[in-house]
């Protein structure tokens, strides 16, 4: 059995080397899309600090809630005491009083008690800080959607020009099989002596040329592919294949410009983060103005004291306190302007905010209708190109057409193909702009 392994091994590998390779797995778009909403790390990021402003509310919150404390300590005492005798020892001084003598002694101290407070004003600071934290989160909240719509568009884009890639190596593909079969029929014209050898040559370089495209074409598909792995935030090869997709027509994308930016004003979220940004600087200075009056609280504690445990003495306190900041070298006046002046520059970037929406949209809409007249143009130019290649072929091969003639309408073939791929990723690149645009997704 051991001696039949030489002779079965070549055997195996040739079977293996014959047997189909399995095939990759197919990645669409909407799997594109839903593993970048998980995988991202912008997502993530932005979903993060989301929940950073969450816990900032329940912070600001805390101010309405009782604080309690509790306490316990120990301490080993060690310090003068004075005793009481019945007359003074001879030779103390007069200032001392009668019947008293100074000694040192140690001894044990225990303390256990629970302080607790409760607000009653403080003229509107924590009420205001409470509510500037709950719009900012809101405003994290939009900037989440907003970081999720930009993800989404890389990845489209991304997805659109893997696909086109892949459409250009069938372009590669299909010219270098039309250029074989011309080798074919040129070298049996040159064996014949009805062709001159140098367009043997010229086919062959044609053939060399698309060889060096195709390399080029695949090369350029499998760094398409890397890209949009890192668009979806995925590591890992790129062992897939991307389906043939594009995005189809988007609702309202012939509409007038104007109606859409309306559409797209009242839903980018962009808008809503930083409209929300500028309420939760305006709540932060009225906080901040409540610091130029007093803070009333309530106050209350109780306690155990003594020497040992068993011997603890009870205690408690209750009461008011006012506090009232009458000069702080000016910190409060500053704050409340540099509140201010945020919220000032929060109203003016969402000015600049609304301007660039309106130039987003237009810019989508134009784009979408430049591409849906480039695929009619590139489609007719493609078909105009075959047709002219038909007639070149013939002509050729009846002997009144050149090499020349037969290689420049071959190279308009292919370059009309790659024109075609490029109009459809630009036209669902634009689509994808617009999605964005408009604020959905």
């Amino acid at each position: 059995m051991i001696r039949l392994i030489p002779f079965a091994l070549p055997v195996l590998l040739q079977v293996a080397s014959e047997s189909p390779a399995p095939a990759r797995r197919v990645l669409h778009l909407d799997d594109a899309v839903q593993t970048a909403l998980r995988a991202q790390p912008t997502v993530l990021q932005a979903r993060a600090a989301r929940e950073a402003a969450a816990a900032r509310v329940t912070q600001s919150r805390a101010g309405f809630l009782p604080q309690i404390a509790l306490s316990a300590s120990y301490q080993r005492i060690h310090g003068a005491a004075r005793t009481t005798t019945a007359t003074n020892a001879p030779g103390v001084p007069a200032a001392v009083p009668a019947g008293a003598a100074a000694t040192t002694t140690t001894y044990d101290f225990f303390s256990f008690g629970g302080t607790a407070s409760q607000l009653l004003w403080d003229f509107g600071q924590t009420y205001e800080r409470w509510r500037s934290a709950e719009t900012s989160l809101e405003s994290f909240g939009s900037n989440q959607r907003a970081t999720e719509l930009q993800v989404l568009f890389n990845v489209r884009r991304a997805y659109f020009a893997a696909r086109a890639q892949k459409d250009l190596i069938r372009v590669a593909e299909e010219t270098l099989a039309n250029h074989e079969k011309h080798l074919a029929q040129i070298q049996g014209f040159v064996g014949v002596g009805t062709r001159p050898e140098i367009d043997l040559a010229q086919a062959r370089t044609d053939i060399a040329n698309d060889r060096v495209a195709l390399i080029n074409a695949q090369n350029g598909y499998a760094i398409a592919k890397s890209q949009l792995q890192q668009a979806m935030g995925v590591m890992g090869a790129a062992d897939f294949e991307v389906a043939d997709e594009w995005l189809g027509p988007i609702d309202g994308e012939d509409q007038p410009s104007e109606r859409l930016v309306e559409r797209a004003l009242a839903q980018r979220p962009e808008l809503v983060a930083i409209e929300k940004q500028r309420e939760a600087q305006t709540l932060t200075a009225r906080s901040l103005r409540g610091g130029y009056g007093p803070a009333l609280s309530a106050i209350g504690g109780a306690q155990e004291t003594g020497t040992t445990l068993d011997s603890l003495t009870f205690g408690w306190n209750v009461g008011a306190a006012l506090t009232w900041p009458i000069f702080q070298g000016g910190v409060t006046a500053g704050q409340v302007r540099e509140a201010e002046a945020n919220a000032d520059v929060s109203r003016a970037q969402l000015e600049a905010e609304r301007l660039q929406v309106r130039f987003d949209v237009e810019q989508a809409v134009l784009t979408v209708k430049a591409a849906k007249a480039a695929i009619a143009a590139s489609e007719d130019a493609l078909t105009n190109a075959r047709d002219r290649l038909r007639l070149a072929e013939g002509r050729y091969e009846a002997g009144v057409g050149s090499i020349i003639e037969l290689g420049d309408a071959q190279v308009a073939a292919a370059n009309a193909a790659a024109t075609v791929v490029q109009a459809y990723f630009n036209l669902s690149t634009a689509r994808a702009q617009l999605l964005t645009a408009l604020g959905r997704r």
